[in-house]
This record gives structure tokens, C-alpha cells and sequence, in this order.
């Protein structure tokens, strides 16, 4: 038998672990642009399941489909592919396939879902388990699972609210085959935390300080931090080890009201007092912020734009428009369109570059 990988670029994160995953079982992945050979494994997103769902239904292969939108819809999903990898895949995946390339059904596999329902996973992943990459290389994942629990987030829906992550000494090796070093974590600033919840500095630079400081990209996308992460000391350790002269991090929100409606877990406060230690260690924010929540006010709305002009005067600001995701307490909820004034205000920034980003509903009209 033949197993391939349909490859999406949304998902060559997702492509690079698990094809690592399955080579250690002695499966190689190559990618495809079709569907081709025997099985075809697929990694989706809301909207690439949506793009390729027909492809999905109408292959003559067996069909595997995971990812984000799989493990949250799995049974949706299951209309079409016949089999569903749902949470984490890298040992999920390697099961499956080795009970189809025996012939076997892959129903009962733990994690694995069909049109006759769902085998709960029976395991969380141990990142050293796995390398990061083998053939196919993607950004190096050093933390996974997240203790918070942002409602517009599928992060720890999937992964689970305890951090776990990559050992000092398996993140060096990893990062030994690149010329720049490149993190993917939900908190650069949590690694090594036991928590995830409060710094460890120590661990932190234990990790910084082992890596050529002229290739190393710490707090950078996708490895962004959390705003009451960044204190002098973490912000500092960035300065001295790490190539990079931006921080990114998200704010979300310029209210605290709706700040405690997302249950993001921080205040406005924590956002103003990381902007304080980056304009004092000489550090570029470049701050995240999301229009549409359902529960905003017309001065909600104000006053995030009222912390994107803040940031602006010696900083960045990514915006996003809300995303239902499914999974999530936001599923199925109906964004607010931004108000005219806002999105007026904001288009000028954007002309200036200060702003990057969109604040208009990308499936629909804005």
C-alpha cells in the first residue's frame, strides 16, 4: 500500500511533525497536489476543510483527515473521510495506518473517529518523543497545551490546558539544522514553566543562551508572548541572546470588560506595563488586537482603537476581525461589524504601516 499527503500550505507545520511521527514507523508521507496511491492523509482548518470536501468525498483512496477543524467537527467530518484523527496525531496516525497497511479496520484506534462514532484518545503527546522535523522542515515546536483559556481559541481544546514542552537539549538539536532558529509555542515566554502560567527566567535563558544569538528569533510570530509575561527580565533576555529587535504579543482587546468576557486572563493594565518595559529595553512592540466580539459596546470598540493609536506611536499593531472557531465557547456566534468611524480610523493607520491586518468579516461582506 501507499500513503500520501495531501499538501496544503496551511498545514506544513502540522505535515513537517507528523511526516517525522510516521517515518519513525516506517511509513514515508510524500506530499501530493491530488488525491493518489492508496490512503491520503489530510491536515484541515475551517476553511480548507471546506475547500476540499468534495475532493474528500469523491476519492477513490482511503481517507484520513485531522487537524483542527477534524478534532472539533470530527462528526461532520466523518460524512465524508473514513477515518477521523481527532486531538494530537503523531502517534494516532502511525496506529492507524499500521492497522490498515495489515488489513485491519482502524475503528476502535484511540483518537480515531468514523461515520460510527469516536474512540476518545487515551494519551497526551511527549514532545521529545518526536523530533520536530526529519525530510520535511517547518518552525520548531518547543511548547504545547495552554492554561488559559481565550474563548475565540481552539488551543487548549486540542492540546489541553497543561503546558508540556521540548527539552533544552532536543530544541538545540533541532535548531543546529537551520541558519535561522524559528519557534512555534503559545507563550515563548511560558517554556520551561511548570504552570505555564508565571515566567521561568532561569530556564528561559538557560534555553536563550545555548543558541548563536545572530539567528535566534524569540517572541517573534509564531512564538509570540502574553502581555503579563513581559517583564524587564524576560524582555531583556530577548535583548541579549536573541536577533530579533521586535516583541509581539496579543492585547486583544483596549477594555477590560470585554478582556474579562473572552476570559483572556489578563488586564489592560498588563498591556500598558509591556509596552513600558519594551520602550525601556529598546524593543519594537508589535501588538495583536481583535474587532467583532458579539458582547462589545460602541465604547468597547473605542477603546481598542483608542490602545491601537498608544501603540502606534512607537509600535505595530496586527488587528483581526473574529473568527468563530469551531470548538470553541465563540462557535456559531455572529461577529460585530466594526463601526464606520473605527474602520476609518483604522484604514489610515494602515496606510501609514503602522497598522497591518484585517477588521472585515473574511467570508462575508464587510
Amino acid at each position: 500500500m501507499i500513503a500520501v499527503w495531501r499538501y496544503i500550505p496551511a498545514s506544513r507545520n502540522s505535515y513537517a511533525a507528523l511526516y517525522a511521527a510516521c517515518e519513525q514507523y516506517g511509513f514515508i508521507l510524500e506530499p501530493v497536489d491530488a488525491p493518489e496511491g492508496d490512503i491520503v492523509c489530510y491536515s484541515l482548518n475551517s476553511v480548507e476543510f471546506s475547500r476540499c470536501r468534495d475532493e474528500i468525498a469523491s476519492a477513490d483512496q482511503i481517507t484520513i483527515a485531522g487537524g483542527p477543524h477534524a478534532s472539533a467537527e470530527w462528526e461532520e467530518v466523518a460524512e465524508v473521510a473514513d477515518y477521523v484523527i481527532v486531538g494530537e496525531g503523531e502517534r494516532t496516525l502511525s496506529r492507524l495506518l499500521s492497522a490498515l497497511f495489515s488489513g485491519n479496520s482502524g475503528a476502535g484506534i484511540p483518537g480515531v473517529a468514523t461515520r460510527a462514532g469516536l474512540t476518545p484518545i487515551d494519551h497526551s503527546v511527549r514532545l521529545d518523543g518526536f523530533p520536530c522535523f526529519t525530510r520535511m522542515k517547518g518552525y520548531m515546536e518547543i511548547s504545547r497545551g495552554c492554561p488559559f483559556h481565550c474563548g475565540y481559541c481552539q488551543t487548549p481544546r486540542l492540546h489541553g490546558a497543561k503546558m508540556r514542552h521540548r527539552s533544552r537539549e532536543s530544541i538545540v538539536e533541532a535548531a543546529s539544522h537551520y541558519r535561522d532558529a524559528r519557534f512555534v509555542t503559545p507563550n515563548a515566554f511560558a517554556y520551561g514553566s511548570p504552570d505555564g502560567r508565571t515566567p521561568d527566567v532561569e530556564k528561559l535563558e538557560r534555553l536563550l543562551s545555548s543558541m548563536p544569538k545572530n539567528h535566534l528569533y524569540f517572541g517573534t510570530f509564531p512564538c509570540e508572548v502574553r502581555p503579563e509575561f513581559v517583564s524587564r527580565e524576560t524582555a531583556e533576555l530577548v535583548v541579549r541572546y536573541c536577533a530579533n529587535t521586535k516583541l509581539h504579543f496579543g492585547a486583544q482587546s483596549g477594555s477590560n470588560a470585554v478582556l474579562e468576557k473572552m476570559g483572556r486572563g489578563h488586564t489592560l493594565a498588563d498591556v500598558y506595563a509591556a509596552l513600558d518595559v519594551c520602550r525601556s529595553v529598546g524593543l519594537e512592540p508589535v501588538v495583536d488586537v481583535i474587532f467583532g466580539f458579539p458582547f462589545e459596546t460602541d465604547e468597547d470598540e473605542e477603546a481598542t482603537l483608542s490602545l491601537v493609536k498608544d501603540v502606534v506611536r512607537f509600535g505595530k499593531v496586527h488587528v483581526h476581525y473574529l473568527t468563530p472557531l469551531p470548538g470553541t465557547p465563540f462557535s456559531g456566534v455572529q461577529p460585530r461589524g466594526v463601526l464606520p468611524a473605527v474602520d476609518r480610523a483604522l484604514g489610515k493607520l494602515a496606510l501609514g504601516g503602522r497598522v497591518t491586518g484585517t477588521w472585515h468579516d473574511k467570508f462575508g461582506d464587510a
